[in-house]
């Protein structure tokens, strides 16, 4: 915020910056993120956090674009894990 002063008067100005969430790749990929995140960011514009880490607000069809890489390979060692057959 800033102020600046003349005589008789002061003016009040108030700049905010919208956050800038993330820099990387989410542009280029499709994320996993939970469906029920992912349809309440949708509606509601907030971010969400995907497997890999990426937070960002997600507003375009994640069909156009190829699967995040590091999203996959957890996914995968996620489902393996839960199908292992062992006693654990």
């Amino acid at each position: 915020m800033s102020t600046t002063f003349s005589p008789g008067a002061q003016t009040s100005e108030d700049v905010r910056t919208h956050p800038r969430l993330d820099d990387g790749d989410h542009e280029r990929f499709s994320h996993y993120v939970p469906k029920d995140k992912l349809t309440e960011a949708m509606i509601e514009g907030t971010p969400v956090v995907a497997l890999c880490g990426k937070v960002w607000v997600p507003s375009r069809d994640p069909k156009r674009f190829p699967v995040c890489p590091e999203c996959k390979e957890i996914w995968d060692s996620l489902r393996s894990d839960n199908n292992d057959g062992g006693d654990d």
